[in-house]
Parts: structure tokens; C-alpha cells; sequence
């Protein structure tokens, strides 16, 4: 019998520090996400200080979602997940800077001063 309460204890104890994980995860998101707002409202900062400060908070808040809310950590239960987890970084920087790209030499190439936009060798009709 008390086998039997021994395993309740350790699932109410594995849900109480699953829940302090969540709740400290979401004091420290709010607080990482005030900051930066009231910095910026009130001019806390000079401007290009208050750029570095806020993504300098803002990689602060993602670390934040990373270790509480995702549970990626350096134990060896979560190896796998940290493989896939920057693949997929991998993957959406990939995309990203694709996306840049073409977009770029998109708007070159339909620059007027573009040299592809010249008229040169045009016969009209």
C-alpha cells in the first residue's frame, strides 16, 4: 500500500516542479517583455542604446521560452530535441536569407538604372 503512495507522491511532485517551471518561465517572459516596452515609451535610452538593449532583451526572452516552455536543456534526456530543435533554426535561417536574397536581386534587376533595364537592342514591332 504504501508503494502505491509513493508513486502518487512522485507524480504530484513531478507536476509541482513542472508547474514552478511554467510559472517562473512566465514571470520571467512578462518581465523580459515590460522592460523593454517601458524603456522604449519613457526614452530610457538613447537610440541606438535602446536598439541593443531591446535585442539584447529580446534574445534574453527567447532563451527564456527555450529552457521553460520548450524544456531544452543540457540533460540527456533532451539530446534528440536539441539536435532538431537547430536543425530547424538551421532550416528557417536558410529561408530567411533565400528570401532576402531574391528579394534583393529582385529589386535590382527592376531598378531603371538596373542594366538589365535598358532598352538596348530593342526593335519595335
Amino acid at each position: 500500500m504504501t508503494k502505491d503512495f509513493k508513486v502518487i507522491d512522485e507524480y504530484y511532485e513531478a507536476g509541482r516542479k513542472a508547474l514552478k517551471s511554467y510559472v517562473t518561465g512566465f514571470v520571467l517572459a512578462i518581465f523580459l517583455t515590460l522592460v523593454p516596452y517601458f524603456m522604449v515609451v519613457n526614452h530610457a535610452l538613447t537610440a541606438q542604446n535602446l536598439v541593443w538593449a531591446v535585442v539584447l532583451l529580446g534574445v534574453l526572452q527567447f532563451l527564456v521560452q527555450v529552457v521553460f516552455f520548450l524544456h531544452l536543456s543540457r540533460n540527456s534526456r533532451s539530446h534528440w530535441n536539441i539536435i532538431v530543435f537547430i536543425f530547424t533554426v538551421l532550416i528557417v535561417a536558410i529561408l530567411v536569407a533565400g528570401s532576402l536574397w531574391i528579394m534583393y536581386h529582385l529589386n535590382y534587376n527592376t531598378m531603371s538604372d538596373s542594366p538589365f533595364n535598358t532598352n538596348e537592342g530593342y526593335i519595335p514591332q
